[in-house]
């Protein structure tokens, strides 16, 4: 058994609005003293989208992360209306603590339109019903660790093994993993927006990991001190299709090159009636952690 969540996933996404195109959050870390990069990008999408008029959608974003946040001090965010038109719109949004840029943002926003419809199959993995929760086994290995992360148990996580049956074949030199995610709470039925940031946090939990499978699992799943050091540099995402992050989704994961101490993962989210609703990419800073020699 595992600790109740302290609070549900909805207080994780609130922000304060100070003034007009001017809002403020908090974010809990994500590493030891550096903000979540999830939470940040949540927040100011968030903050960019509560700046339109309704009937708009996100349906991509772009961002950096310039510098480490300080999960002990709020965070400003900054919105540029960059355009208005009859169909699309976009907002550019920037994260300042202590007078510093720490995050950047771009996101488009549109009008819903009929067109055409395909989109790549979901493989066929395991559901998360038939799979573990992985909280336990990480509060038994590392009580601190587990205690200090106590935001991301406001979620819901259920890693598929690598030997699966229905999984896709692995290509070489493309590490994959395939994860089932959602809130651990419900989220409101009114407001769209909550979901696609939602997913955004949801997304920035295990992509990264992906570029360093052959280096180590993920924290979640592992019982010994990190070999690496790994930190998001950027992250995209593309909203498909409707969908809700408080139901279960499949984040289908794989990184296709590791160089210059950077590593690429892409990552498609599919529902469970196999709807592909979302896309991301990520670069991330990845090296070894270098051990002391012996004295």
């Amino acid at each position: 058994m595992t600790d109740a969540p302290a609070a549900g996933f909805l207080d994780l996404l609130h922000i304060e609005e100070l003034d007009e195109n001017l809002f403020r959050g908090q974010c809990h870390a994500g590493a030891p003293l550096r903000a979540f990069g999830g939470q940040v990008a949540a927040q100011a999408l968030i903050a960019g989208g509560r700046t339109l008029e309704p009937g708009r959608h996100v349906h991509s974003l772009h961002s950096y992360f310039v510098r480490p946040g300080d999960p002990t001090r709020p965070i400003l965010y900054h919105v540029e209306v960059i355009r208005d038109g009859r169909s699309y719109a976009t907002r550019r949004v920037v994260a300042v603590q202590r007078g510093e840029a720490i995050f950047t943002l771009s996101a488009s926003f549109k009008r819903a339109e009929d067109s055409g419809d395909r989109q790549r199959t979901m493989p066929e993995v395991p559901g998360p019903e038939e799979l573990p929760d992985p909280f336990p086994a990480w509060a038994e290995a590392d009580p601190e660790d587990f205690r200090k992360a106590a935001a991301f148990r406001s979620l819901d996580i259920r890693f598929i093994p690598p030997d699966a049956p229905g999984l896709p074949p692995q290509c070489p030199g493309v590490p994959q993993q395939f994860v089932w995610l959602r809130t651990g709470t419900p989220l409101p039925d009114d407001d769209p927006l909550l979901q696609v940031c939602a997913l955004t946090y949801l997304s920035d939990l295990t992509l990264a990991s992906t570029t360093a499978l052959h280096l180590q699992p993920h924290r979640f799943q592992r019982n010994e001190p990190p070999r690496i050091q790994l930190a998001s540099l950027d992250h995209a995402m593309w909203f498909h299709r409707p969908f809700r992050a408080d139901e279960w989704l499949l984040f289908a994961q794989r990184s296709p090159s590791v160089s210059d101490g950077r590593g690429l993962a892409l990552g498609e989210f599919y529902d469970q009636q196999g709807t592909l609703v979302a896309s991301a990419v990520q670069e991330t800073l990845l090296r070894e952690r270098r051990t002391a020699p012996p004295s």
